[in-house]
């Protein structure tokens, strides 16, 4: 498209999405053009508030728009996969909050629809436009952390008393936000994957997904890589505060998140002969910079406060659980918009977020099956 003409982008699921339409009016060449939510009081109220007068409660009704470039997709879990892919069908370039589907073969069919349509899709996974994972990235490319040698990443929530969709849940379904940090720093994706589900949530719990399972820990191989990442998730049943975690170890220097909210990470630094360190003083706590500097001015301010909502102090729960997802997001309409613009390859495109994705539902098929090594489907 044009790079004089403004991205008109609709966004589809206004809790959580809602939080990303100040942004959008921000941006310099994007409009927020139109808000689709299912119930007429709910879409009129975010409307209203935003001053947005495009207005759909019917998807396949917004979608016959001519206007509309792109649809940012933040609706609940089940209807990712079908949203997204009638959209690329209907010509729209995609952003779609994680994770991508809830089947490998709704992986395939999106891979397959972006492909086919020629639009930008593009996983609108949080962690890795945080400015920790940022922060990583800038120390392993500078070569501050020397070879990498291991990997982990760690997701726990407790998701009690969240929609209805989410009661017993598979852990690893949603498992991206820990896979994709450990992916995203080497560039590669998974090969394969052994998981290991441990304990036991309540019998109300089990019986939607058929999924007992407290907690599932997987490893998994990295293509052209002798890297093996490490990640753990949990949803219910778990006492442990709210974590999105990351940690990377170097051949010169390791990187490890935070323990609880409010402490800084930990950075290992390697004695060695030439430098040696004594042994209280490998380990710093070490502040993380925000990385406001790699945006736009206008959506700068959108990195370190909660200025999603005209209300002061009114968040979405995930945000405030997720403790402001890092940053992230004035990051993810950034690297989506330029990619609509074609400056840049989305990241993660159809295939690293297929990938991503099917890490997780691979391992959850893994642990069902006592461990078994799955190998990750390649389109």
């Amino acid at each position: 498209m044009a790079n004089d003409q403004p991205i008109r982008v609709a966004l589809v699921g206004l809790g959580f999405g809602a939080e990303f339409i100040p942004i959008y009016q921000a941006y310099p060449g994007a409009e927020p053009y139109a808000v689709c939510r299912r119930d007429r009081k709910g879409v009129d109220e975010i409307g209203d508030r935003f001053r947005i007068k495009n207005r759909f409660t019917e998807y396949r009704a917004m979608l016959k728009d001519p206007n509309i470039d792109a649809v940012h997709i933040n609706s609940p879990i089940p209807d990712h996969a079908w949203m997204s892919i009638e959209a690329l069908e209907a010509g729209k370039h995609v952003a779609c909050t994680v994770p991508m589907g809830t089947s490998i073969d709704e992986c395939k069919r999106i891979v397959e629809a972006q492909r086919q349509s020629g639009k930008v899709y593009m996983m609108m996974e949080t962690v890795v436009y945080s400015r920790e994972y940022l922060f990583v990235k800038e120390l392993y490319d500078k070569g501050e952390l020397g070879r990498l040698q291991f990997l982990r990443g760690s997701h726990q929530q407790d998701m009690d008393g969240w929609p209805d969709y989410w009661p017993g849940l598979p852990p690893m379904w949603y498992a991206t936000h820990c896979v994709s940090p450990c992916l995203a720093l080497v560039g590669k994706p998974a090969l394969d994957v052994v998981c290991h589900g441990s304990g036991r949530i309540r019998e109300g719990l089990v019986a939607r997904y058929h999924s007992p399972f407290a907690i599932e820990t997987a490893t998994f191989r990295i293509k052209d890589s002798d890297v093996v990442a490490e990640v753990t998730r949990s949803l219910f049943d778990t006492a442990r505060q709210y974590r999105e975690s990351f940690d990377a170890y170097g051949s010169r220097k390791s990187f490890e998140w935070q323990q609880v909210d409010g402490e800084e990470p930990v950075i290992h630094t390697k004695s060695t002969e030439a430098h040696p360190i004594p042994e209280s003083e490998i380990p710093k706590r070490t502040p993380v910079p925000d990385y406001a500097r790699l945006l736009p001015e206008p959506i700068q301010r959108f990195t370190t406060k909660g200025v999603y909502s005209l209300d002061e102090g009114e968040q979405h729960l995930s945000f405030t659980q997720g403790g402001g997802h890092g940053g992230s997001h004035p990051h993810l309409v950034h690297a989506f918009l330029s990619a609509v613009r074609g400056e840049r390859p989305a990241l993660p495109d159809a295939e690293a977020s297929a990938n991503w994705t099917m890490v997780g539902l691979c391992a959850h098929e893994s642990a069902l099956q006592g461990g078994v090594k799955i190998t990750i489907p390649v389109f």
